[in-house]
């Protein structure tokens, strides 16, 4: 059922961001989106001693293959449909807030954000989104 949910709301996402949205990261050559390499030591920073395949699966995998794929998704869908698969699984710690971040960094407005937590709400529930929001606000230095 919560893989079921996370995959809903990941294709909201998507239809809300459109697989033709671009990040202000990118540029296009021959017709296609091309991203700018990202880079992630994280894994190995942390984590490279006490267990060094999870961060190389960090480092190589999921930021050096995964996030550098050249296809149909931009960074900026790539990073907005993890900030709401964090979201609505209940994650609320420096993880989303690390992610809130790459998504500001990949152009996503404070606008798209909060219209894409709110729709999540409705799906994952209002008490995540409260959560959230607290993070959005740190990130984009937003004081009420």
């Amino acid at each position: 059922m919560k893989l079921k949910k996370v995959l809903i709301i990941t294709a909201a996402a998507l239809m809300l961001f459109g697989a033709g949205t671009e990040s202000f990261a990118e540029e296009r050559t021959e017709g296609k989106p091309m991203t700018k390499k990202i880079v992630q030591t994280a894994g190995r920073d942390v984590l490279g001693q006490t267990a060094p395949d999870f961060a190389r699966y960090n480092d190589d995998i999921l930021f050096g293959e995964v996030w550098n794929k050249q296809d149909n998704l931009s960074v900026k869908q790539r990073s907005m449909i993890t900030v709401v698969s964090l979201v609505s699984q209940g994650i609320t710690d420096s993880s989303l807030k690390y992610h809130i971040q790459n998504a500001k960094n990949n152009g996503v407005t404070l606008e798209e954000m909060a219209d894409t937590i709110t729709q999540v709400a409705f799906y994952a529930g209002w008490p995540k989104a409260w959560a959230a929001f607290h993070l959005v606000k740190e990130v984009y230095e937003v004081t009420e």
